[in-house]
Formats: C-alpha cells, sequence, structure tokens
C-alpha cells in the first residue's frame, strides 16, 4: 500500500510499505477514506518529538471502512464506515473505566521508555513515535486498529466523511478546550492559535454559553477564520497582547485562558520567547512555551487556564508565583477522544456545528509531502489539510 513516511526534520515521503495485518483478535483494518494533517504533525516534521524512527507512518486523523475483523471483535463488521479515535484505549483498565482513556494503561507497548521522560505512560497514540507505541498512523490506504471494539464509531449515512473526520481529533480537543473553563453565562474566554484546534475551540466555547472569545494570532486568514465564527481577533506581531486584553476586560483578564499553541511558539517581539527560540536552538531547553506564560498572566484570578496545544518536555521559566498567588486553576491532557465522541457527533447531526468549515486543502497521498510544507510554512492560506488516499 501507499503511505506517508517519515525520514528525518522536513522529509516526509509517499512510498510503497507492507499492508497491516490483524495481529490480535480484538483488532480491526480499515480501508482509509479520509485522513488529515494535524498540527501535532508538524512536531513530528520538524524533528521535535523525538524516538521517531526512519519509514514511520504518520497520521493520527483517520477515518474508512472496515475491510477485516479480528476474531474477538463483536462490535464491528466488514462494511462498516467508521471514524478512529487517535487515542488508543483498551476500555477495560482503571483509566479506561472511569473515560481517561488517553490515560490507558494497557495500549503503549513502550511504556518503560516514556515513563524515564514523564514519570508515567499515556495511552499509546498513532502515528506518534516510539515513546507512544511506535503505531502506524493514518495518512495511508489501510490502517491497522488496535482494541478496535472501544475506539472506532460508527457514521451514520447521512453525514459525509468531511464532516465527522475531525471527530477523530481535532474537534473533541477543541471541545474540551473550552469545556475545561467550565463557561459561565456572561465569560470572555481568550484564545492563543488560530490553527484547526483554537477554530475547534473558539466555535465550542460558543456553543457552551461564553459571551465573548478573544482569539490571538498573527496569520491573516486564521484570524479571518476566527472572526467568522464570532471571535474578536488579536495580532500578537501588531498588538501587545497582555495590555489589549486588559483594555477589553476593564483590567480583570480573561475568564479562562486556552492554549492551543504548545511547543512551537512563535517568536514575537517578547524577549522571553526570543530566549525560548535560543535555548532549543542550543540544546539548553526542550519548548517554547511564552504563550503559557502569556495566558497565565492574562487570566484574571480564580480564571482556569486550558492547555491542549502539546508539550513534550521541561518547561522554562514557568510564572507560578502569578498562578498560585491569583489562585488559577490548571487543567490540561491529550483527549480522551472516546468519551466525547457520542455527544459531538449527534451535536453535528443536529447541525449545531459542521467541523469541515476549516479545511482549505485537499489532495492525495502523492501530495501529501508537499501539502505538508505548505501546512507549516502556512503558505496559500492553508489552515487545514484532508487527504483522500
Amino acid at each position: 500500500m501507499r503511505a506517508l513516511t517519515w525520514h528525518g526534520k522536513h522529509d516526509i515521503r509517499c512510498e510503497s510499505v507492507a499492508d497491516p495485518q490483524i495481529q490480535d483478535g480484538r483488532d480491526a483494518i480499515i480501508k482509509v477514506t479520509a485522513c488529515a494533517i494535524c498540527g501535532s504533525d508538524l512536531h513530528l516534521y520538524d524533528g521535535v518529538m523525538p524516538s521517531m524512527e526512519s519509514g514511520d507512518i504518520m497520521g493520527h486523523e483517520t477515518m474508512g471502512e472496515v475491510v477485516e475483523v479480528g476474531k474477538d471483535n463483536g462490535k464491528l463488521k466488514v462494511g462498516d464506515r467508521v471514524v478512529v479515535p487517535f487515542t488508543i484505549s483498551c476500555g477495560e483498565c482503571f483509566f479506561c473505566k472511569r473515560g481517561f482513556f488517553s490515560g490507558c494503561e494497557r495500549s503503549n507497548p513502550d511504556r518503560s521508555k516514556v515513563t524515564k521522560l514523564w514519570g508515567n505512560s499515556p495511552a499509546g497514540l498513532f502515528g506518534y513515535s516510539h515513546l507512544l507505541g511506535g503505531y502506524s498512523g493514518g495518512q495511508a490506504e489501510y490502517l491497522r486498529v488496535p482494541y478496535a471494539d472501544v475506539g472506532p464509531v460508527k457514521v451514520p449515512e447521512d453525514l459525509s466523511d468531511e464532516q465527522v473526520l475531525f471527530l477523530s481529533d481535532i474537534f473533541p480537543t477543541g471541545y474540551m478546550a473550552a469545556e475545561f473553563c467550565n463557561i459561565q453565562p456572561g465569560d470572555t474566554i481568550a484564545i492563543w492559535g488560530c490553527g484547526p484546534v483554537g477554530q475547534m475551540a473558539i466555535r465550542s466555547a460558543f456553543l457552551l454559553g461564553a459571551e465573548r472569545v478573544i482569539a490571538i494570532d498573527t496569520v491573516p486568514e486564521r484570524l479571518s477564520l476566527a472572526k467568522s465564527g464570532g471571535a474578536e481577533t488579536l495580532d500578537f506581531l501588531k498588538e501587545d497582547i497582555y495590555d489589549r486584553i486588559m483594555e477589553m476586560t476593564s483590567g480583570r483578564g480573561a475568564d479562562s485562558c486556552i492554549d492551543a499553541v504548545g511547543t512551537e511558539a512563535n517568536a514575537s517581539a517578547s524577549w522571553d520567547s526570543r530566549m525560548d527560540r535560543i535555548k532549543v536552538a542550543t540544546f539548553m531547553g526542550t519548548d517554547r512555551p511564552h504563550v503559557l506564560r502569556q495566558a497565565i498572566h492574562c487570566c484574571r484570578n480564580f480564571g482556569t487556564v486550558s492547555i491542549v496545544g502539546v508539550y513534550g518536555g521541561f518547561l522554562d521559566k514557568i510564572p507560578m508565583g502569578s498562578a498560585i498567588n491569583r489562585g488559577l486553576t490548571f487543567k490540561m491532557a491529550q483527549t480522551p477522544v472516546q468519551r466525547y465522541l457520542p455527544l459531538l457527533m449527534e451535536r453535528i447531526r443536529k447541525g449545531e456545528i459542521d467541523p469541515s468549515f476549516v479545511i482549505t486543502h485537499r489532495g492525495t497521498l502523492e501530495d501529501g509531502p508537499d501539502l505538508y510544507k505548505m501546512f507549516r510554512d502556512k503558505e496559500d492560506g492553508c489552515v487545514k489539510v484532508v487527504l483522500k488516499p
């Protein structure tokens, strides 16, 4: 089969690889009908995430048609159309039973590696390094899905691939980011990052009752899309974000702040973002947490900082003095997608949201390497890429 494979920093190739095979009775094989390039994939593209190996298959936003089912899988049958969560979860362990599917204790066979870095292991993820299971990703013609009697969800016939594809990751992630904020009537939510997850967080914040959303970015197309979703927008290269948010909230700060950027924050005029870049470039730091620092300072007393942007290591100069003395709450996670799928599928069916609004570019697997570069460099107004194998 054809697949997009990783061969080093900025080296993604479309090449022939072996077809996936059933390895466990609970497995399923799906023929991929749509997949997407996620902002998190860019961390792999940029060489930020350790333990990638040459030839690893990329991708964790995937859906398709079931073409083979393991003997112990009574949930799925050949011909079912399904969307696949990016988190791989057994459904039986301590965390899965409590709905924390992204903390699954059984699905990461490489848990001893990541425990040395993070203290314990989260769930395995599709296409996201050998710290998180070494599983082949879904930017391919076919995908093996472990624990397929827990993860994949059948798709109603009246919904298109593009309407439901993002239930695999970015819609639940953006929704969770807003849900973490415990939004009350009248609340103002500030969101850093107007990429795909940020766009979903904007719409989700309004779905959950926010009165105002302030969206921060610098890419014109992203700011325009945020504004079309009802957000007030700020360009961090043209305005002092802290001063403007204080002005817009009468000096109080936003009720909650969402970091939808994570480890690769762009450099701004601020000293700390420049220092972050220097530290990472000279191997004196692992992440660039400028956005998180700013979100903490811009959040009102006893507000919530919601973190869904991906960080990988140890963050420098986080203003914990500000956070503790002003009573901030931090909520963060890799999304337990299975927990949100039924709710969000129903919101799509009711017409409350159509997540396909975020798609700007479509292509084939052969187009994948060029579209990775375009997405990374924010060229041609690229906000979200969908691939049709």
